[in-house]
């Protein structure tokens, strides 16, 4: 197959469904694919729920991606999750024009999962006749599955989730409690892969330091923010992506290159997605919690990723206050940040007990080295979930499913079909 048929469907609903006048409307956009031969079948359906938060649905290419292994028996269809791509996409000067941080936060707070779920049920009853189908959830999808589970399980006829077992019952403080470790164990091998980066990053950040260093978008560049450059470090590419970013950094005189200067900008700009950064922490919020800004306060628990220490290391997916300062593209948001960070009373994501009875057949790619998903968070989760499958393996990082697709699918699709069992972890 070398290319797909495209529909695109439209889906009218209420931002805020408390209270639907509030906010007014949305419109959710989602596009179907499908091989043109078995256009006219009566194939199943598979709902991509994509990684993030923030982050819109693939756009597809003909020829390649993972979406080529499912269009051999599926129709695949590719949700932009509110708030991305042509949901309603929320930007600064959406956030800008609310009257004060607290209804802006309160906005913000309608584009968590449990919205995206009834979301996806409105295009399901609206659009498919109520049909029933699959969710491939990858990383933040994997949240946004197990929510789909505890809210309308009748919904699904099975569900894969790559790398995206959501760390149900804990915390963002757990969640970074046990990943800043593993961030730390990417570092190391970083500066294993390629011993020269390391002493050229510790000289980039020591440039930097001395201050001075303006980014072509025209704010000063800081040691902190030079440190997000470890964000793609739990990718198969991460490493690689790295080194070559750092062969050229300085130029003769010493000084950062204006390529390097470019491509921070917009690495670590959030241009594209900010609510990725202004609901990193909020996607884990579930019932009461203490207020806080989480990775900030475990990252103080760790001077070895000081910005004054050396060697430097990067840090991963997490987000700071310190960034709604000095990134422009998160300026705006500033104030609805700080209110979403001091609310200690969220809706539940997750119903635990209707989890431990589920009945919907459920299969999970799991990787030892991710630095995004704690292993052992992902496991406790699955020790409570009914009728699901963990495979756990060391072949792939955090994008297994965009790099080996065409492996990692017809595994999970044997584990909930039951042609391949999971026999022990």
């Amino acid at each position: 197959m070398t290319g797909f048929r495209v529909r695109e469907h439209r889906v009218e609903v209420p931002v805020d469904r408390a209270d639907p006048h509030r906010f007014g409307t949305l419109e959710v956009f989602a596009r179907e694919i499908v091989d043109p031969a078995k256009d006219a079948d009566d194939l199943p359906l598979v709902l991509f729920l994509q990684g993030g938060p923030g982050g819109l649905s693939p756009r597809p290419l003909p020829g390649g991606g993972w979406w080529s292994t499912l269009l051999r028996t599926h129709r695949v269809v590719l949700l932009d999750q509110r708030g991305t791509g042509r949901s309603g996409r929320v930007d600064g000067v959406d956030v800008a024009a609310f009257d004060d941080a607290a209804t802006a936060a309160a906005y913000l707070a309608c584009f968590r999962a449990d919205a995206i779920v009834e979301d996806a049920e409105a295009l399901r009853r609206t659009v498919y006749g109520g049909r029933r189908w699959t969710t491939l959830g990858q990383s933040y999808g994997g949240f946004l599955t197990l929510t789909y589970l505890s809210r309308h399980p009748e919904a699904l006829d099975a569900c894969w989730v790559t790398g995206g077992l959501p760390p149900v019952g804990a915390t963002a403080e757990d969640v970074y409690r046990a990943t800043y470790p593993r961030q730390e164990a990417r570092n190391r091998a970083f500066r294993r892969a390629f011993p020269d980066d390391g002493p050229a990053l510790d000289a980039l950040a020591d440039r930097v330091a001395a201050g001075g260093v303006v980014l072509p978008t025209g704010e000063e560049l800081t040691v902190e923010r030079l440190q997000t450059l470890g964000m793609p470090l739990g990718m198969s590419t991460g490493v690689d992506a790295l080194h070559w970013l750092l062969e050229t950094a300085l130029d003769r005189r010493g000084e950062p290159a204006h390529h390097l200067l470019a491509d921070v900008a917009a690495r670590t700009g959030f241009d594209a997605n900010p609510l990725y950064a202004v609901l990193q922490e909020v996607i884990y919020h579930s019932g009461p919690r203490e207020p806080g800004w989480a990775a900030a306060a475990e990252h103080a628990r760790h001077p070895e990723f000081a910005a004054d220490t050396r060697p430097l290391l990067l840090t991963g997916e997490a987000v700071f206050p310190w960034m709604y300062d000095q990134v422009p593209a998160l300026r705006p948001f500033r104030g609805a940040a700080e209110e979403l960070a001091a609310r200690t009373e969220w809706p539940e994501l997750y119903d635990v007990d209707r989890l431990a009875a589920n009945e919907v057949p459920v299969a999970a790619v799991q990787y030892v080295d991710d630095p995004y998903v704690d292993l052992e968070l992902a496991l406790r989760t699955a020790d409570g979930l009914g009728s699901s499958q963990v495979w756990i393996t060391n072949e792939f990082l955090h994008d297994g499913l965009r790099v080996a697709g065409d492996t990692i699918l017809p595994r999970l699709q044997d584990l909930t079909a039951g042609r391949w069992t999971v026999t022990s972890r």
